[in-house]
């Protein structure tokens, strides 16, 4: 049988230049290897296979090769074998194994469960369907390994067999493993008029292969390649595992069939679903998937489905990657997109969704999305991958972008997103939020990452966003951003944002670097913002909104060592509606407005918010830069508080807090130095500080300037002036002829009768090195010091020299000698 070896390396070929080839022509037939007590019966393309070695419940067959052919089956009778569970069935030929009929089996007491063993490979066609009562693993590994310790080996098959009575734990694969491949013509879903928000529309597939609900199907071995290929578990689990090389995969039993564990796995292979391929858990109450590998692709629309139609909550979904996951386009007619959808439709809440990778990436208007239209929470979404991006929109349709979000579109809440990483993008359109349609709340959206980066809009000019929304009567929830680097550019968004009733949620960024907004889209700002915004017509065709809107804005606090707001940059709180503006709080070290960047809290017709500065260095306003709180109709102005060491507004740039027809806003500054600004009643072309009302009461500006003390360091003065007759001496006066001479005494003394002095040190800067002698040193007698006679008073000789003159004094003793005084 040379046929199916040839296969195999035709098939091998054609998956590394990325086709694939259904060996169809191969003759495939079931045989078994007489290793055990395997019968097989043929008629035709359908094979019956009876017998077996039985231990327990457990039933043990072995093939020489095992395929079913296009129309065929292969019937597992167990009219001998009547209490069997599990049905273990290895192919040790070293032949693929072709699948394009029915596996099924019948004549059974138990629901039971199958087993496909095959190192060579396994490949599924279009027409292969699976009729078993239990769960069913298709695997590429080498051997099964048992609670007892026993193994059942494809590789050893020689020896006699060690048969179990117990339950199976492990996969056991080779150091290469062989690739399994599904195919199929695709599935048939498609979203009602091109709304993505509503649950998707399928009618029925003529290719599929599916378990009985609540059961596993599992495919386990080297690369695996889904190629229009529908695999159903209603209610259930899909569990998708690849290894490049060797391992021990775990199979833990639980409730849906096996759970399988990659804890002792250290390489892993590549798993692609392609063509509308669709891994499907809906039922009652949803099952749950698995899919673990190095590269995991999902394009050409194809999905994992889990639709809870139940009670209880549905199960999870998990994507695990040890290099990449990437989910990638829609359908080339635009019906569906590329992604993960967990939906809630019952009492019970969708799934969670788990991603972890190094590198995560969905573009091309892909999605990542768990929705609940009912009374059921949404299930969470987990993101823990090192780099992150979401970028583009659709190539047929621009309006349907990129996105990773939960949503509730009834009374039951949206679930929280949380992303952990090392860097974020979100681009071209693409959106990460949590978002209600409904009276139920939006969820709360966290990042916690390095560098994060928002820009750019697509081509419906719906741009970029990383967001906490409301369309409805719920409210919105908190966002919340934990980074080092923030970048918003060329019209991107970091916002919680009310369109209707519901109240915006709270925003809270704190950046350990910086944040920089920057640019403009065609249709907005650049901008950290939450508000209550009046949808653009295209936004309200879309959802289906009315003109309404009375939903009050959240508070945007930011911490950050700097803030840079440039070229239209805007952090905002703002309501277009009758709800009130929220409030600004902002805490950095150096905060710099530049060629029109703006804070504004402002409404059209409620109260506007408060805005709190608080910076260590500089508050910079250059270039027609503004910071504004404003209320238009009847709403008063709102409060502005800040506290910076130097303000300087250049060029143009103000501060504002105005209204219409209710009460201007309060200004308060405390500061150092205010360079530029001044307060003016009105808004000039001049830099201003105005806090004015056009019909009500203007506020007021309070301007405290604080630094050093003047006060401080200054000696106070004698308030009496000193008597100029108590410094001139009588002796000195003109009528008598004198005269008064000062030469080079270091200046006058305070007055005549003091002594002149003078505080000079004398030094004496001669070089007396030659009047040094170097010789014998002879002892000496010293002579008795000269008595120096004190100096009473001085006059001036014929010479005109100064000479001392000493008083004798009678108390003189005389000098002490050795002569006898005699009487």
């Amino acid at each position: 049988m040379k046929a199916p070896s040839v296969c195999r390396g035709l098939i091998n070929v054609m998956l590394t230049g990325g086709m694939l080839l259904w060996c169809g022509s191969v003759s495939a037939q079931v045989t078994p290897d007489r290793t055990l007590n395997t019968t097989v019966f043929q008629s035709g393309n359908n094979f019956t296979i009876t017998n077996g070695s039985a231990a327990n419940s457990n039933l043990f067959h072995s093939f020489q090769q095992f395929s079913v052919p296009t129309g065929g089956s292969a019937t597992f009778d167990l009219v001998n074998t009547p209490n069997i569970s599990t049905i273990f069935s290895r192919v040790t030929g070293g032949n693929i194994s072709n699948i394009d009929g029915l596996i099924q089996t019948i004549n059974s007491n138990n629901p039971v469960s199958l087993f496909l063993i095959n190192p060579s490979g396994i490949i599924f066609g279009a027409n292969a369907q699976l009729n078993i009562g239990g769960s069913f693993i298709g695997t590429t590994a080498n051997s099964i390994i048992f609670a007892d310790g026993a193994e059942f080996s494809v590789i050893n098959s020689e020896s006699a067999p060690l048969l179990s009575i117990n339950v199976p734990i492990g996969l056991q694969l080779g150091n290469n493993p062989a690739s399994i491949i599904v195919q199929g013509t695709g599935h048939t879903l498609r979203n009602i008029s091109g709304l993505v928000l509503l649950p998707p529309i399928q009618t029925p597939s003529s290719t599929k292969l599916r378990v009985q609900p609540g059961n596993t199907l599992a495919l386990v071995g080297g690369d695996i390649h889904l190629n229009g290929a529908n695999l159903v578990a209603e209610k259930g689990r899909v569990e998708l595992g690849s290894l490049s090389g060797a391992g021990l995969v775990n199979l833990i039993p639980s409730a849906q069939g096996y759970t399988l564990g990659y804890g002792n796995v250290q390489s892993f292979g590549d798993i692609q679903l392609a063509q509308r391929s669709l891994l499907d858990i809906s039922g009652v109450n949803a099952g749950s998937v698995q899919i673990q590998g190095r590269q995991i692709q999902f394009t050409d629309g194809s999905l994992v489905l889990a639709q809870n139609f139940g009670n209880l909550p549905g199960g999870d979904i998990r994507l695990q990657a040890t290099e990449s996951i990437n989910l990638i386009a829609k359908t080339a007619d635009g019906a569906i997109q590329s992604g993960v959808r967990s939906n809630a439709l019952g009492m019970g809440a969708s799934g969670n969704i788990t991603v972890i990778t190094p590198n995560f990436t969905i573009k091309s208007g892909a999605g990542l999305n768990s929705t609940t239209y009912g009374a059921a929470p949404s299930g969470n979404i987990y993101i823990d991958a090192i780099a992150i991006e979401l970028s583009g929109f659709s190539p047929t349709n621009p309006a349907d972008v990129t996105t990773l979000n939960t949503t509730t579109l009834g009374t039951g809440n949206a679930g929280d997103v949380f992303v952990n990483g090392n860097s974020l993008l979100v681009s071209s359109g693409a959106s990460l939020s949590s978002t209600t349609f409904g009276s139920g709340s939006s969820g709360k959206v966290t990042i916690r990452n390095t560098n994060t980066t928002v820009i750019g809009e697509s081509p419906s000019e719906l741009y970029s966003n990383i967001s906490s929304t409301t369309f409805a009567t719920g409210s919105a929830k908190t966002l919340t951003l934990d980074i080092a680097k923030l970048q918003i550019l060329d019209g991107g968004a970091v916002a919680t944002t009310a369109f209707f009733a519901g109240n915006g949620g709270d925003l809270s960024i704190n950046a350990t670097e910086s944040i920089t907004i920057s640019g403009q889209g065609r249709a907005t700002n650049s901008s950290i913002n939450a508000s209550t915004i009046r949808p653009d017509p295209l936004l309200r065709k879309r959802f289906g909104l009315p003109d309404i809107l009375t939903a009050n804005a959240g508070t945007v606090s930011i911490t950050t060592p700097n803030l840079t707001l440039t070229d239209g940059g805007t952090v905002s709180v703002t309501s277009q509606g009758s709800g009130n503006g929220g409030n600004i709080n902002i805490s950095a070290d150096t905060i710099q407005l530049k060629n029109q960047g703006f804070i504004q809290a402002q409404t059209e017709s409620g109260n506007g918010g408060n805005i709190a500065l608080s910076a260590r260095n500089l508050l910079l306003l250059r270039n027609n830069s503004l910071i504004t709180s404003t209320a238009g109709g009847s709403g008063n102005g709102g409060n502005i508080s800040i506290n910076v060491p130097i303000i300087a507004g250049l060029e143009n740039s103000d501060i504002v807090a105005n209204a219409v027809v209710g009460n201007g806003g309060n200004i308060q500054i405390t500061t150092q130095g205010i360079f530029g600004l001044q307060f003016r009643p009105q808004l000039s072309p001049e830099n201003d500080i105005t806090a004015s009302s056009q019909f009500g009461v203007s506020g007021t500006v309070q301007v405290n300037t604080i630094g050093v003390d003047p006060n401080s360091g200054l000696v106070k003065l004698p308030e009496n002036v000193t008597d100029p007759s108590q410094q001139i001496t009588t002796g000195c006066a003109d009528s008598e002829g004198s005269r008064f001479v000062a030469t080079g005494r270091g200046g006058v003394p305070q007055n005549p009768s003091q002594e002149a002095r003078s505080n000079r040190t004398w030094s004496d800067i001669r070089d007396i090195s030659a009047h040094r002698k170097m010789g014998n040193l002879n002892a000496q007698i010293p002579a008795s010091p000269k008595v120096l006679t004190e100096a009473t008073t001085w006059h001036r000789n014929a010479k005109g020299n100064v000479e001392l003159i000493a008083a004798h004094s009678a108390n003189l003793q005389p000098s002490l000698t050795c002569a006898v005084v005699s009487n």
